[in-house]
């Protein structure tokens, strides 16, 4: 089925919380960084291993993992593609740019539950889904809640009493940002990282929690110190 990359973007600084790559997580040295890396080195369906940043730290951190891995490459991204103003869409077009791989899987080091059996399990997934009519993966989580407009008005209530049970509802999905899976194609044709018609790669909660505030990152912590214990 051809090369498989994971493109793992890694800029210096942070807006909303203060060094969340790379500061101690969990216990762990080399914070949300080292984490990841060691999670996709255990990976049995990725080929290449792709990180891209500006910082110097972030480097330091990766250069024992590479000695271990020959799969992971440390890319220096240019600095005006690390910027909080830089279009989402220029990153994209990148990235064909320094990989030669026929499918891209792009992550974040801020989902730390999602481990190599998870990145595993959706490229399997994914090669089996293009045989039939989809042309990319997003991984999700499943919402049966009540969710309102800004109206005010139920927005996913498909029956025809006013409160239903929950499990009644139609269902919505949120990104979760674990996973997106293309082809390279799609990268430079599209400039996107799914297609137009993506599978749903539906995941658990724990697995799908995403760091982006401070306290996202102190509550992290706490369930990974536990959930590393079950």
């Amino acid at each position: 089925m051809g090369k498989t990359a994971f493109f793992l973007p890694v800029r210096k600084g942070s807006v909303r919380v203060n060094n969340k790559n790379t500061r101690k997580f969990a216990g762990i040295e080399g914070g949300l960084l080292a984490n990841k890396l060691n999670q996709l080195i255990n990976t049995e369906q990725i080929d290449e291993i792709i990180l891209s940043t500006n910082d110097y730290e972030s480097i330091q951190i990766a250069i024992p993992f590479k000695k271990k891995c020959d799969r992971l490459s440390i890319i220096e991204r240019p600095d005006e593609l690390c910027l909080d103003s830089t279009n989402l869409q220029d990153l994209i077009r990148y990235v064909p740019t320094i990989t030669d791989a026929h499918h891209i899987l792009w992550g974040h080091v801020t989902t730390p539950f999602a481990d190599h059996e998870i990145y595993d399990r959706a490229i399997r997934m994914y090669f089996s889904i293009l045989k039939e009519n989809y042309d990319s993966l997003v991984s999700v989580i499943e919402l049966k809640n009540f969710l309102l407009n800004c109206e005010g008005k139920l927005i996913n209530n498909s029956t025809n009493i006013p409160w239903p049970r929950t499990q009644d509802l139609a269902p919505l999905y949120e990104i979760n940002h674990v996973m997106f899976i293309a082809k390279r194609e799609i990268y430079i044709n599209q400039c996107n990282r799914i297609g137009n018609h993506p599978y749903l790669f539906v995941m658990d909660k724990i697995r799908s929690i995403d760091i982006d505030w401070e306290e996202d990152f102190q509550m992290a912590e706490i369930i990974y110190r536990f959930f590393i214990n079950i």
